[in-house]
């Protein structure tokens, strides 16, 4: 195209040579403010050092609050997954999972429950192995979603649960030995020290088997008098019962490269950032809390689509309202309270067809 004059309102009209169409050019610049937007999520600088105090910049971005990023559908097998779950307040929870590399998905849901794991678990191909700190819900997900990847039971959360029932400091020679066996826990390398720690657990359990059962009558009731000793002993029989334990040190899986034994790389590499991002921008009311953690996440996936693509692709407020008014009457036989938490199938924002949802 060629320049061919003004508009009336002094705007540069083109012109094609080939056929005579004629048209003015408009800069969209949405584009260009959603990346200062998410620019501004990712960074630790304050709405109050911007210039004029930030009110251009909340002017600018304000419609980008009413985006929802999507996770993406993970078709690809990983050796390992991580899954954590981190807490915006007691009601709302984003569950998420990640490789060693990068985030695979996430998911909001009111509590750890097996519903929610099984939303979150189900766009993403089964691994190899998941490491898991042992959260309410997450194995009755499991076994449904992944029946065949091994699970392996974050050591150091298992150590602290042994931990919260002897304190650091125990008092009673049985506390004391359990402590120390809980803190081996963290040393072990081999098959045969796991061997090893599980003889040692095996003679304290023996040893200590006649002082846990001791009783005494609290409240006219006879109840254990070492409750919390025998709590953290029922929380390793149960890890060693399940074999999540040491599934790091099985021959068969550890190949060319050692496994994790520790859920490390999605509290440091996912949570802590996460945290850190919400202090820095503290303040917002809940929603925007969480479409800030969601566009966190998004942005440390494989391959986040660019700003411009972003906003051809992704949905927005009306559109999620949209849906959940069309499910409802749907489903006009039984009443559906919609919240945070209830789960829709993302896939729906894109087929033309009819298709079941579900809800967590």
């Amino acid at each position: 195209m060629k320049r061919n004059g003004k508009t009336s309102a002094g705007k540069q009209r083109w012109r094609c040579t080939l056929c005579d169409a004629s048209k003015t050019h408009t800069i969209d610049s949405d584009a260009k403010h959603l990346q200062e937007f998410l620019d501004w999520i990712m960074s630790r600088e304050k709405q109050l050092d911007m210039p004029g105090e930030g009110r251009s910049f909340r002017r600018r971005c304000e419609k980008f609050w009413k985006l929802w990023p999507l996770p993406p559908l993970v078709d690809e097998i990983h050796r390992v997954v991580y899954v954590d779950g981190i807490y915006l307040n007691r009601q709302t929870v984003i569950l998420i999972a990640r490789s060693d590399d990068y985030v695979l998905g996430w998911y909001l849901a009111k509590s750890e429950n097996s519903r929610a794991w099984r939303a979150l678990l189900s766009r993403i191909a089964p691994p190899t192995v998941v490491v898991s700190d042992g959260g309410s819900g997450f194995e009755k997900a499991r076994r449904a979603v992944w029946p065949s990847t091994r699970v392996q039971r974050c050591t150091f959360h298992a150590f602290c649960r042994v931990k919260r029932c002897t304190t650091s400091r125990p008092r009673l020679p049985a506390g004391i030995e359990l402590y120390s066996l809980a803190r081996k826990l963290l040393r072990i390398k081999n098959l045969d020290q796991a061997i090893g720690w599980i003889k040692d657990y095996g003679a304290w359990c023996f040893k200590w088997k006649d002082f846990l059962q001791e009783t005494s009558m609290i409240d006219g009731r006879k109840e254990y008098t070492h409750r919390m000793l025998r709590k953290a002993r029922g929380s390793l029989n149960r890890l060693i019962s399940s074999e999540v334990l040491f599934t790091y040190l099985d021959p068969e899986l550890e190949n060319y490269k050692p496994l994790p034994a520790t859920n490390n790389k999605i509290e440091g590499a996912v949570n802590a950032p996460l945290r850190q991002m919400l202090r820095d921008h503290r303040g917002m009311i809940l929603t925007r809390r969480i479409k800030a953690a969601f566009w966190w996440c998004y942005l440390h996936t494989e391959s986040p689509l660019s700003a411009a693509e972003l906003l051809k692709e992704i949905p927005t407020d009306d559109d999620i309202d949209d849906l959940y008014r069309s499910v409802s009457r749907r489903n006009k036989r039984r009443a559906l309270s919609i919240g945070l938490g209830d789960g829709l199938e993302w896939e729906d924002f894109h087929l033309s067809g009819p298709r079941p949802l579900e809800w967590d």
